[in-house]
Order: structure tokens, then C-alpha cells, then sequence
């Protein structure tokens, strides 16, 4: 049994243009445009070649000030912690137990001089009888014998004086060299020199500082084959600038040049020991302080300058993406150096002229096109408002 059900009016216009909407073909899908990236065209340039290093300083002189005869000590005479000048007295030993030995011995001296002119006269009267044979060979020779032991005493006892002399002289113990004097090691009252040089003080010159750090053998070698290669020169040892940089961050205000480099490698760190020197005319710098230094070892020739936010890193290395005359987008592998603030040194795999994309990044690919983005007009204030602050603007 057939039933027929009718059709609304709003029913069959429905139907019409579904019929009709079927009987033409969906829009072709428009194509995205390029994406547009900020680029920045690198320039090969002259860079210097620097090493980033710890070290720490040293006085160029130390000598250590010691008892160099016995005695009690009996007072300091400098300042500690003050400069003194060469020469200065430092410390005073008791001179009266050496003044006495000096007095002891100018009497042997004496004494001495005295023998010896007893046995000058009796050897000349010997020989003055001798010429005329009223005495044997045998009792001019003993006269001549006790003048010349005679003689010989006195250089001795004339040796021994100025040893006393000598001795006397060093109960007022005297700074070695100029610089600044160390904290007293011995006080007053204390026996010194018995049987052993006491240390009493250090004097240590820093007018001049030493600066010592050490750089990897690797890294030395590979500027090495660079400068035979031609691609970094290498200033000589006295010219290469070393930058000091103080505990708290501040930069050093004399610059200083490097003046050792060991000819050994040290077995236990794989390292080389180098060594500056940098004035220090306001003594700012002390021994035994850490500092950074920076090491300007040379430049190298034809460098590339790239902002570290454009280059990238995967297994095969760094690289950045370069926009090509073409429009077409270009990966190129790095050969990096290191860096330099907020750049990164290339040496090898860019060619003056690249325009290196720095932002968008992430929409583009290797092959794919892209276009350098507008620069955006600035934004008129608002209407009745102030004009928008500056980045440089105060506050």
C-alpha cells in the first residue's frame, strides 16, 4: 500500500538549492603568502682574538726579612702593613753581645800588631848581623819565620774584626727592597737567629703585579695552526693586552701585557702557564686576589659578527638561515670561534653581504620563500592623550 506524504513551499525551496549548490564546483584554495622575517646583512671584519680567563696575583718582588745573627729582639722599628724604602731598619736585634765580641776582637787585633812588630825589629836586627856574619843562617831564618807569622796574625785577627763588624751591622735587620712590609712574625723579646735564619717579615714590591693563569694546550695549538694558516695573526708576547677585571666586577683601569709563557705543559691539568704583569701605581691589586682577565692574543682577519639569537644548533652543528637574492631561503653551516658580547665570531660558512634572518625563525624552512617585513609606521597619539613615552625616555 502507497501512501504520498505533500511538501511544504519551505521543504521544496530547500531542495531546489541543494540541486543547484551540487551542479558547481568548491573555490580552488588560495595559496599563503611568504612569511615575512627581520634580516641583518653581515659584513666579514678584523676581530680580535680573545681569551677569557681566571688568574690571580702575585708580587713581582718578595723577600723574605730575616735574623741573620743571634740575639734577643729587642723592638720594631716600622709600621706593618706600611711601604719602606730599601734600607729602611726594620727590626733591632740586641747589639750589646755583638759590640762585645767587636771589642774582643780589636783586641786580638791588636795584640796581633803589636807580635808582629816585636818580630819585624827583631828579624831586621837578625839580618843586619847576618851581613856581617856574627849570626848563623839557621837564626835569621827562625826571625824571618816569627815576622811572617807574625804578619799572618795580624790579617787574620783583621778578618775577624770585620766579621764582628759585619755582625754588628746586622742587629739593625734592614728592608732588602723597596715595597710594602708584612705583618711582624716575631715579637720582641724572642731569641732570633740561633742556629737558623728567623723569618721576622716579608717585603713584597706591588707597585707591579704579577697576574698567573694557565689556558689549555688545545686551545693554544689551535691558534697556532690558525696564525700558519694565515688566518689569525698573533701579536708577540709583549704586545698582547691582558684586561683585568676586579672581584666585584668592575674593570681595572691599567691594562697589562703578557710576559711568560711556559715552554712545558703541565702533566696533572693539560695546561700552559702564562703570566702578565700590570701596573699598580694606587696598589688596588693584592696578592693572592683572583681576578678575571681578559687576554688579547691577536685578530683574526675576515671574521663574521652574528647576533647569537639568530644562529641555531642541531647535530651537525651551528648554523643560521639566510635569505637568498632569489627570495628562497638558505640554511648555512658555521664554523664558530666564540663570542663577542651579544654576537657570535664566525669564521667560516658566511659571505659578506648575507642577510641573516633574526626573527620568524620558526616559519621558515630551507628551500621555502620568504620577504623582509615592513618597517612599521610609528603610532600617532591618541586623540586628547600624551604621546607615548620614548625608550630612552626618563621617568
Amino acid at each position: 500500500m502507497k501512501f504520498h506524504r505533500a511538501l511544504t513551499p519551505v521543504a521544496i525551496a530547500t531542495l531546489a538549492a541543494l540541486a543547484a549548490g551540487c551542479g558547481k564546483q568548491a573555490p580552488q584554495q588560495q595559496q599563503m603568502p611568504p612569511p615575512e622575517v627581520d634580516v641583518t646583512v653581515v659584513n666579514g671584519t678584523a676581530v680580535p682574538v680573545v681569551q677569557d680567563l681566571v688568574g690571580r696575583l702575585s708580587a713581582v718582588r718578595t723577600a723574605d726579612v730575616r735574623a741573620r745573627v743571634a740575639g734577643v729582639l729587642q723592638k720594631r722599628v716600622y709600621t706593618e702593613g706600611t711601604d719602606v724604602k730599601e734600607g729602611q731598619v726594620l727590626f733591632q736585634i740586641d747589639p750589646a753581645p755583638l759590640r762585645a765580641t767587636l771589642n774582643a776582637q780589636l783586641a786580638n787585633l791588636a795584640a796581633a800588631q803589636a807580635t808582629y812588630q816585636n818580630n819585624h825589629v827583631a828579624a831586621e836586627r837578625a839580618r843586619s848581623v847576618a851581613e856581617k856574619g856574627l849570626l848563623s843562617k839557621a837564626d835569621v831564618d827562625a826571625a824571618n819565620a816569627a815576622e811572617r807569622t807574625g804578619a799572618a796574625a795580624v790579617k787574620q785577627a783583621q778578618a775577624t774584626v770585620e766579621t764582628a763588624k759585619i755582625n754588628l751591622g746586622y742587629a739593625e735587620v734592614t728592608a732588602p727592597i723597596d715595597g710594602r712590609a708584612g705583618k711582624q712574625q716575631v715579637t720582641e723579646g724572642a731569641l732570633v737567629g740561633q742556629g737558623e735564619a728567623t723569618l721576622l717579615t716579608t717585603v713584597e714590591q706591588i707597585d707591579t703585579m704579577y697576574v698567573n693563569f694557565t689556558q689549555a694546550v688545545g686551545t693554544l695549538d689551535e691558534l697556532r695552526r690558525a696564525a700558519a694558516s694565515g688566518d689569525v695573526q698573533l701579536y708577540e708576547q709583549d704586545k698582547a693586552k691582558i684586561d683585568v677585571t676586579m672581584p666585584d666586577g668592575s674593570a681595572y683601569d691599567s691594562a697589562g701585557t703578557l710576559d711568560f709563557s711556559d715552554t712545558a705543559v703541565d702533566a696533572s691539568t693539560g695546561a700552559v702557564t702564562l703570566r702578565g704583569i700590570v701596573p699598580n701605581p694606587q696598589h688596588r691589586l693584592l696578592p693572592g686576589m683572583y681576578v678575571n682577565v681578559r687576554l688579547n692574543l691577536g685578530q683574526l682577519k675576515h671574521a663574521w659578527l652574528v647576533p647569537q639569537t639568530a644562529i641555531q644548533r642541531d647535530a651537525e652543528g651551528a648554523f643560521v638561515y639566510v635569505l637568498g637574492g632569489d627570495g628562497n631561503v638558505v640554511r648555512k653551516t658555521l664554523d664558530v670561534y666564540g663570542t663577542r658580547g651579544a654576537d657570535t665570531i664566525v669564521r667560516k660558512g658566511l659571505a659578506d653581504g648575507d642577510q641573516i634572518i633574526v626573527s620568524g625563525l620558526m616559519k621558515v624552512r630551507a628551500g621555502a620563500p620568504a620577504k623582509v617585513a615592513a618597517p612599521k609606521a610609528a603610532q600617532p597619539p591618541a586623540a586628547g592623550g600624551a604621546a607615548p613615552a620614548k625608550p630612552d625616555d626618563k621617568h
